[in-house]
């Protein structure tokens, strides 16, 4: 299979049921999940005197900072809508949309204030009077609208004529630090903003042969929300940012250390439709902001030209530092660093309390990869804040060796140092021609701790080393559950074992040859 940038996400969910072969009733499914998290779910008593001291850096961060907690003040959980895995919290969303339609107080099209799309005229002076204060809907026909950066005010509905027909373009003489579209007051906050059916151009290419495209912190996108509450983000389009296509996010990232997040986080998010390429390092990331919701998304191809080259983790997903309660859904992602990445920096709170139903990765270097970076080896401090995914219907298609990347080795799934993960009904799937130089399809490894997998095949793996790792020594894995894996026509050893991991446990572990197919 391969995936291009015109890809349709919308055909996502089909895609996954057709590859899983699954005829199991999405919501058996997600109660199935709930019930395998709740098992292997622990409450780990973190010890004060085991937190390293904070670097006079961290300290000036935390000037900027708020205690990190991985509880849910509101206990929200998953539910089924359709043929889709949705937030509890979605019906409060969509209050809160039609409380925007009726709010708006002018319709206006921004032709009226003299834009043109004619890919020369800068529009940005007409866009501001069509904005005006907010409570206005404002929509932009077909045409390529040329841009010095928009910023939308509070009760704002920025409508195009559909991707690819309206483009909102970044103008020449930007700065590389411009962020193409955002809200507009990063201090007080804003609330129920919608952008729709548009593209976003960055126009990378203005900078000429420049290495990095990106100028530090949260510029250098195509869209951030930063201290937004309630915002739709639906049908759009972003092409090669210098950073993120999509960024939601406080109004600084952080950096106070592990325990500590940002303020100001964005709330009560959904991004639907949403696609990208090109993209510095991230299609879609997220930093100290809880409830967000993706769906139905695809991002592809990034440039990496954020990062130096050949060190670029440029992730088609990112759930990233302190963000908390993020539901992600029938997504896809292809030739990325990883497909869906749930990480943080060591200087950062982990992401927690993640919810995964549906994502395609093909030919990404890792499909899935949850990490908190510094916390995973033995002299590391304990992460206080790396717990608390749930995943299901997940599949990987031939994760492969990338330039943005090197050395780092093809796996369709990593969780390092996370604590409390549930992963059920999964398909991982290898190329048979494919030197995978006996490396693990996946593994689990650096101080994971609490880790099922249930209801899994992996196949077609034949060089590598197992399909599954499950580490030992000074850094091993512990508590973690295996059930109902097949595994087709792949490495020689279906599941292996490190000396000193802990508490594993093994059940209905199946070998298959080719031969039986």
């Amino acid at each position: 299979m391969k995936l291009e940038k015109d890809h349709d996400p919308r055909l996502n969910a089909a895609w996954i049921s057709q590859y899983l072969d699954d005829r199991t009733p999405l919501e058996k499914i997600t109660r199935e999940t709930e019930q395998f998290f709740t098992a292997i779910k622990k409450d780990f008593a973190l010890s004060e005197h085991a937190q390293r001291k904070m670097t006079f850096t961290e300290r000036l961060w935390s000037l900027f900072a708020e205690p990190f907690s991985i509880e849910d003040e509101h206990n929200f959980g998953t539910r089924v809508e359709g043929n889709q895995a949705v937030p509890e919290w979605k019906d409060r969303l969509d209050a809160e949309y039609r409380k925007l339609d009726a709010t708006i107080q002018r319709r206006v099209n921004v032709r009226d204030y003299g834009a043109v799309g004619d890919g020369e005229t800068d529009c940005t002076e007409a866009f501001k009077k069509a904005f005006g204060a907010g409570a206005v809907e404002v929509k932009v026909p077909a045409g390529v609208f040329v841009v010095e950066g928009l910023r939308l005010p509070s009760w704002t509905r920025l409508v195009g004529a559909g991707k690819g027909r309206t483009v909102l373009k970044l103008h020449p003489k930007a700065s590389r630090k411009t962020r193409l579209l955002t809200n507009r007051n990063y201090v007080s906050g804003n609330r129920n903003i919608a952008v729709e059916k548009l593209t976003l151009d960055w126009n990378v290419e203005r900078l000429g042969d420049i290495e990095m495209t990106s100028a530090g912190g949260n510029y250098s996108s195509c869209l951030t929300y930063a201290h937004v509450t309630y915002g739709w983000v639906i049908d759009v389009d972003a092409l090669n940012p210098g950073l993120h296509c999509f960024d939601i996010t406080a109004s600084l990232y952080n950096y106070a250390g592990d325990g500590l997040r940002g303020k100001r986080g964005s709330r009560f998010v959904w991004l639907d439709g949403v696609t990208g390429s090109g993209f510095g390092d991230d299609g879609l990331t997220t930093h100290h902001s809880d409830y967000i919701f993706v769906s139905n998304s695809h991002f592809c191809d990034p440039s990496g030209r954020a990062h130096k080259r050949g060190f670029s983790n440029s992730n088609g997903f990112e759930v990233d530092d302190g963000s908390r309660h993020v539901w992600l859904s029938d997504n896809s992602s292809t030739r990325c660093f990883g497909g869906i990445e749930i990480k943080a920096h060591a200087n950062s709170s982990a992401a927690s309390g993640v919810h995964i139903s549906g994502h395609l990765s093909v030919h990404d270097n890792r499909s899935f990869n949850f990490r908190h970076i510094g916390h995973h080896k033995k002299e590391d401090p304990e992460s206080r804040s790396a717990f608390n995914i749930r995943a299901q219907r997940l599949v990987s298609i031939e994760p492969i060796e990338t330039a943005l990347y090197e050395g780092s080795a093809p796996r369709s799934l990593v969780v390092s140092g996370y604590r409390n993960v549930a992963i059920n009904r999964f398909l991982f799937v290898g190329n048979p021609d494919y030197d995978y130089k006996r490396q693990p399809a996946a593994a689990i490894q650096y101080r994971a701790a609490c880790v099922l997998l249930a209801n899994g095949v992996v196949r077609d793996f034949t060089t590598a080393g197992a399909d599954l790792s499950i580490a030992g020594g000074e850094q091993s894995a512990r508590n973690v559950r295996v059930q109902n894996l097949v595994s087709l026509a792949s490495a020689e050893q279906a599941v292996t074992v490190g000396r000193g991991s802990e508490l594993v446990q093994l059940e209905g572990i199946r070998k298959r040859s080719s031969h039986l197919l």
